[in-house]
């Protein structure tokens, strides 16, 4: 909307009653324009980490202060009664023995070499071998045969198919650094070369990689399929640069399995071409993010550390007091059903109805609060215009039964951090090495990522897992503990 030109006393003096309201009425829609223009910059700049969906990485310099809305609890920082703690512990067969003797007294300079001793003081060192590569020749005998004069050459082992060839630790350390510890190739040759003073070449790891893939194709059918049979798994996606463009990379996990998988776009199409969504009937938990909600054959359930941090901007730049109160419940409800009996599969009905509430008279007071503007905002192309108390109203109060579902189903979650921390080392490699320079690549590596990131869920060594693999012995997931899908209740999200 143009501004309002300024006009004189006398301009005013000359217009009649009609124009005079006609003036005002335009300079309210104005003033109204400016005031919601004004307020979205405030909201824009009010944002960070801590109260938005934000990355910490938009942050800048200017970090966020540490500020919770939970009160602060008694205990003090640092290591609790009981923790296990890290000390390095005596073993009681050392790999090597040195005994230093007493020799002499250093104050009397008497000679002890025949004083028998009376005790010894053991001290030991931990500390890495020197280390250099091995080489191990294989000669395979070449015989010519009496019977039949033809010649006979013993077998090589299987594997050993060049006259010069690096072995499947090497393979497996130079995978392991790519794919887990997230190293590019270049530092991963500088690395060996600086440890054991040769290096493979970029396209022996590549090669190596892509080996890896090929060989653990069951494990990966294995953990598509046991994600999609489990009672509740964890969404989540994230940007991801290919070949120079935006891409997505979507996960799905559980406590003891990971998936991968990187598509151009980000929404519903990308998900069903994913595969897991489209089959599975459990209960499946995200960010709220509307695509999710297209699968309407399984149920639903919303990370409300999302929510924490939406209430928390609300409180803060609103200064409204059932965004506080709301906090307040969301972690009452938490500490209830953490504390529960280890039998208990769900809160009793009474304790449900009693939150449920609680949860709806705060909407109510949040809406009292959020009346509709006297003078309508003018309309945008795309979403509704509203502030975003009145945002966060709508949504908390349209998924109420998915925001509450931890309390009534004990295996559903309070928040999405399983997801986000599988999420979470996607955003470290492309911090660390950019993009991916190639499709092939991308989906390379979100294989080998998924068996990797199973593994220490299941209890396997990662780099052992690796060693397997190359070896043609992939672990295979297990289910643990066995779960069983919930019974499928439709509930109205009207």
């Amino acid at each position: 909307m143009p501004l309002l030109p300024p006009l004189r006393r006398d301009q005013l003096d000359a217009l009649d009653n009609e124009s005079l309201i006609t003036l005002i009425v335009s300079m309210q829609e104005q003033m109204s324009t400016m005031a919601a223009e004004i307020q979205s910059l405030r909201d824009q700049l009010a944002k960070n980490s801590s109260n938005s969906g934000k990355p910490p990485s938009s942050d800048g310099y200017a970090k966020p202060r540490p500020k919770s809305l939970r009160v602060k609890g008694k205990r003090k920082s640092g290591g609790q009664p009981g923790h296990p703690g890290q000390t390095l512990e005596r073993v009681a067969n050392p790999d090597h023995v040195e005994s230093h003797r007493a020799a002499s007294c250093p104050h009397c300079a008497t000679d002890l070499t025949a004083i028998s001793l009376h005790s010894v003081e053991k001290r030991q060192v931990f500390d890495v071998p020197p280390t250099r590569f091995e080489v191990t020749e294989h000669q395979a005998e070449v015989k010519s045969c009496p019977g039949c004069g033809g010649s006979v050459k013993g077998t090589f082992p299987p594997g050993v198919t060049r006259p010069t060839q690096y072995g499947p630790r090497v393979k497996a350390m130079a995978v392991y650094l790519n794919n887990y510890q997230l190293i590019p190739l270049a530092r991963i040759c500088e690395l060996f070369s600086d440890l054991y003073g040769q290096a493979p070449s970029e396209s022996l790891i590549v090669s190596a990689s892509k080996e890896v893939v090929d060989r653990i194709t069951p494990s990966l059918a294995a953990i598509r399929e046991q994600l999609t049979a489990s009672s509740v798994i964890h969404c989540d996606e994230t940007g991801l640069r290919v070949e120079g463009f935006l891409n997505w990379l979507h996960a799905a996990g559980t406590q003891t399995l990971t998936w991968y998988a990187v598509h151009p776009t980000r929404g519903q199409a990308a998900m069903r071409e994913v595969g897991i969504l489209p089959k599975f009937r459990g209960r499946a938990v995200h960010d709220g993010w509307a695509s999710y909600f297209k699968f309407d054959q399984c149920l639903h359930a919303l990370c409300n550390v999302h929510h924490l941090r939406e209430l928390k901007f609300v409180a803060e730049n609103y200064a409204q007091a059932w965004a506080v109160e709301m906090v307040d419940l969301l972690f009452e409800i938490k500490d209830e059903v953490e504390a529960a009996p280890p039998d208990w599969a769900s809160l009793p009905r009474e304790r449900l109805a009693h939150y449920h509430r609680r949860y709806d008279a705060l909407l109510k007071c949040g809406f009292a609060a959020n009346p509709p503007p006297a003078v309508p905002p003018p309309r945008r192309p795309g979403r509704k215009t509203q502030s975003p108390p009145k945002n966060l109203l709508d949504r908390l109060h349209k998924d109420r039964v998915e925001t509450l579902a931890f309390m009534g189903d004990f295996r559903v979650p309070f928040d999405n951090n399983l997801a986000e921390r599988d999420v979470r080392m996607m955003k470290v490699k492309q911090k660390i090495s950019g993009t991916f320079r190639t499709r092939q690549g991308a989906q390379t590596f979100c294989a080998i990522r998924s068996y990797l990131s199973t593994a220490p869920k299941q209890g396997q060594g990662v780099l052992r897992a690796i060693q397997d693999a190359l070896l043609g012995k992939p672990f295979m997931p297990l289910v643990w503990p066995p779960e069983s899908g919930p019974s499928i209740v439709r509930v109205s999200r009207a």
